[in-house]
């Protein structure tokens, strides 16, 4: 496996820009996972840094990891209380008309033993809330830049099929699988983690490879 970009780096935190395709903890499966290179990461700090967010396994782009038990505590309590700033760009399965817009649905989370488990827009669910703007269309598929006020499962994936009318690219739980992406097309551009006195973490992913290939470029 190649080395892992990273982004930003100090005594702290890192911000590393994950592969899309590669989970955070090995699947049941089985297979390669972040979890792996964790050792790698260490870069000559006594402790192995610890995922402080999730992202899918297909998600590409900015992660970070806290390198001490007290900085994982403090960035997941600014998490909690959203003084993180995350943006994200999708590609989507239909030329969207709308500039731009603000989606708010109420997810919740249900699962059968056939189909497993998946989040759904549900008026007892938990509050969800992504503005988003349409940056480029071409040949059926938008490029679209989410920006999520809140943080559940699945948010940008599903905001993407039941606000926008068209499921992520290649997304094969709320889309379908498609010939012309090996993954769900969504990739974490930036991530800004207020610190208080000190100053910001802040961390840009380039678009990947796989982006440039469908003729979409930031």
């Amino acid at each position: 496996m190649n080395a892992i970009p990273i982004l930003f780096e100090d005594a702290e935190a890192l911000v590393i820009d994950k592969p899309g395709g590669l989970p955070i903890e090995r699947p049941r499966r089985g297979g390669t996972a972040l979890s792996d290179q964790l050792d790698m990461l260490r870069l000559g700090f006594q402790r192995q840094p610890a995922p402080v967010h999730r992202l899918d396994a297909d998600t590409s782009g900015c992660l970070l990891l806290a390198r001490n038990p007290k900085a994982l505590k403090r960035f997941a309590a600014a998490f909690e209380a959203r003084e993180v700033e995350k943006t994200y760009l999708g590609l989507v399965t239909g030329e969207i008309a709308q500039e731009s817009g603000t989606i708010e649905l109420a997810l919740s989370k249900i699962s059968s033993a056939a189909d497993g488990w998946r989040m759904i827009v549900a008026r007892q669910g938990k509050p969800s809330i992504t503005h988003w703007r349409r940056l480029t269309v071409a040949d059926g598929l938008s490029l679209v830049k989410f920006t999520p006020v809140t943080g559940r499962t699945h948010q940008i994936r599903v905001h993407a099929q039941a606000g926008l009318g068209h499921a992520l690219l290649g997304d094969p739980v709320y889309g379908r699988p498609d010939p012309r992406a090996g993954r769900t097309m969504l990739h974490a551009a930036e991530l800004v983690v207020q610190r208080g006195a000190k100053p910001p973490i802040r961390a840009h992913a380039p678009l990947p490879a796989e982006f440039a290939a469908l003729g979409f470029h930031e």
